[in-house]
């Protein structure tokens, strides 16, 4: 058991670390897929409260399912930040840009959380027989998509305003002041 726990809580790392990277190519920079994963440790706390709140014992099928809650919610967050990086290059205000996007975002990303806590509902009710078995699994992904979706369209926002709101706005005066310059 410590062997298949060891393995899983590696596999949990790995996959966050290579969600990352396969997101610095994706997105050509450093500071977007940061703004993407820090969506991540609220799914984790989730996952965490969920289970304590059921008295559900961490077990390899809960490891399971959070591996699966890391992709959904890395995959929330790319919706919210995509749509920042098109509405800030549209009118260069990131506080806007951050708005807008949690707020045409809002829907999509809640019917995907929703379609995934949903169906996970009979698993972690733990009905029939051996039913109990996968519960762990369900009662995981449901617990870190509750906190991870809250903190895609709250949290995640806010992050890419501070973030690229400094930097951008800066580059806008910089461009201004080459253009008054130049006029």
């Amino acid at each position: 058991m410590r062997s298949s726990y060891a393995d899983l809580l590696g596999g949990l790392v790995f996959s966050i670390v290579l969600v990352y990277l396969l997101i610095v190519v994706n997105f050509q920079s450093w500071t977007d897929p940061f703004i993407i994963i820090t969506a991540l440790p609220a799914a984790l706390a989730g996952i965490v409260l969920f289970l304590f709140l059921t008295h559900t014992t961490l077990s390899v099928p809960a490891l399971m399912g959070a591996i699966m809650c890391m992709g959904v919610a890395t995959a929330n967050s790319i919706l919210v930040v995509s749509f920042a990086n098109i509405r800030l290059d549209e009118h260069g205000d990131a506080i806007r840009a951050a708005v807008e996007a949690g707020a045409t975002r809002f829907r999509p990303v809640l019917m995907t959380a929703l379609a995934m806590i949903i169906g996970m509902v009979p698993m972690a009710l733990g009905l029939g027989d051996g039913g109990e078995q996968n519960a762990p699994l369900g009662r995981a992904v449901i617990g870190g998509l509750l906190c991870a979706t809250v903190a895609t369209l709250l949290f995640v926002p806010c992050v890419y305003a501070l973030i690229h709101g400094s930097g951008k706005s800066e580059r806008m005066r910089m461009e201004k002041q080459l253009v008054e310059e130049h006029a």
